[in-house]
C-alpha cells in the first residue's frame, strides 16, 4: 500500500512540474480570427511546452489598449499588429527589442531598422475595394477605376470604409491619400468622400463583406479579405486604385516587463522562420521572407509595386493628429461601438 502510495505521490508531483513547464503566452493581436487557429497549431506543434493566449481586436483598438496598460503590462508579445502602431510603442519605450534567429533571411524593407530591432514584419497588406457588381448592376453603376472616381455624386451613400481610430486599414487609407495628394488635397478629397460615406466600420474587413452581401456596392477594405470573399464565389470585383495603395506592415513585438522573455523570444523567432511566413502566404501576397509568396489570382502580380512610397515612422509620428482631426470631420458617420 505504502509504495503504491509513493508512487502516486511521485506521479502527482511529475504531473505537476509538467503543468509549471508549460508556460502560456498573452498575444495582443489584430490578426484575422480565420487565421489565429492554423498560427496557433502550427506554433503549438513546433513548440509543445508554449500555449498561446489570443487578445483579438482591431488595430486601433488593441493599440489603445496596450497604451492604457503601459504602467502595467498584461501581454508578452503583440502579434499580427500594425507597424505603425508598434513605432508608436517603440516611441513609448514598451517593446523589448529582439533579432530572431531568422532575421537576417527577411526582407530588410518589412523590419525595424533598430539594431537590435524592436519589432519585426510578418506580411504586408494594402488597399482594395471590394465592388459587387450585382447590386452596381441594378443601380447602373460603373466600376472605380481610381480613389477620386469614388467623389462620383453617383456614390452618394454606397460607400463603406474602416474608421482609421479603430482600425490599421482605415489608418493606412487615410495616410496614403494625405501622402499622394499632400495635406491641404488629402483632407479636402476626404472631405468630399464623406459626402458619399455610408457608415465608417470599426473593422477592416467588414466593409468588404457588407459589399459581398449585397448591403452596399462599394466597400474599402484590404486584399487578403477581397481575395478570399471572391474565392467564396462573392459576387464582387477587386479593385485596386491607380493612384497607388495604402499599407502597413504585420508585425511581432515582445514586450517589455514581460514576465515569458524565454518564451516570447521563442513566439519571436517563430514568427520570422519560413514555416511561419509559408502559413502567411496563404493569406497575403507580400510575405517578409523573399521566394515564398506565390501568384494569386485575385492580385496582380505587380502587387508590391503599386503601393505608395509612405514612411511608417511619419504615419506612427503623426498618429495622433490625424486622427483628431479625422475623429472632428467625419466620426458623426460611424458605426456604433
Amino acid at each position: 500500500m505504502h509504495s503504491s502510495r509513493t508512487l502516486l505521490a511521485g506521479a502527482l508531483a511529475l504531473c505537476s512540474l509538467a503543468a509549471l513547464a508549460d508556460t502560456t503566452l498573452t498575444v495582443y493581436t489584430a490578426l484575422e480570427a480565420d487565421q489565429l487557429k492554423a498560427y496557433q497549431q502550427k506554433f503549438e506543434q513546433e513548440y509543445p511546452d508554449i500555449k498561446l493566449r489570443w487578445v483579438r481586436d482591431s488595430t486601433g483598438i488593441i493599440t489603445a489598449k496596450l497604451l492604457a496598460e503601459k504602467a502595467n503590462p498584461q501581454a508578452d508579445v503583440v502579434m499580427g499588429v500594425a507597424a505603425s502602431s508598434l513605432l508608436v510603442l517603440e516611441k513609448e519605450g514598451m517593446l523589448q527589442p529582439y533579432a530572431p534567429k531568422n532575421v537576417a533571411k527577411l526582407s530588410k524593407a518589412y523590419v525595424d531598422d533598430s539594431n537590435p530591432p524592436a519589432w519585426v514584419g510578418m506580411d504586408v497588406w494594402g488597399a482594395a475595394i471590394c465592388f459587387n457588381t450585382v447590386e452596381a448592376a441594378k443601380l447602373g453603376l460603373k466600376k472605380p477605376e481610381s480613389w477620386k472616381d469614388l467623389l462620383k455624386p453617383e456614390y452618394k451613400g454606397k460607400i463603406v470604409m474602416p474608421n482609421p481610430a479603430s482600425s490599421g486599414t482605415g489608418y493606412f487609407d487615410v495616410s496614403a491619400w494625405l501622402t499622394l495628394f499632400g495635406d491641404k488635397e488629402g483632407w479636402s478629397y476626404m472631405d468630399k468622400l464623406h459626402q458619399n460615406i455610408a457608415q465608417y466600420t470599426h473593422s477592416g474587413s467588414k466593409p468588404c463583406k457588407q459589399a459581398a452581401a449585397g448591403e452596399f456596392p462599394i466597400g474599402i477594405s484590404f486584399e487578403y479579405r477581397a481575395a478570399k470573399l471572391k474565392d467564396g464565389g462573392a459576387p464582387i470585383d477587386v479593385v485596386f486604385p491607380k493612384e497607388g495603395l495604402g499599407w502597413d506592415v504585420e508585425a511581432t513585438a515582445i514586450l517589455k516587463g514581460t514576465r515569458n522573455l524565454a518564451a516570447a523570444r521563442s513566439l519571436a523567432d517563430w514568427s520570422a522562420s519560413q514555416s511561419a511566413n509559408e502559413l502567411y502566404e496563404k493569406n497575403f501576397a507580400i510575405v517578409a521572407m523573399p521566394g515564398i509568396a506565390k501568384p494569386n489570382p485575385h492580385i496582380p502580380a505587380d502587387y508590391e509595386k503599386r503601393l505608395v512610397k509612405q514612411d511608417l515612422r511619419w504615419s506612427a509620428a503623426n498618429r495622433d493628429r490625424i486622427l483628431a482631426e479625422w475623429t472632428r470631420r467625419y466620426d458623426a458617420k460611424s458605426e456604433p461601438k
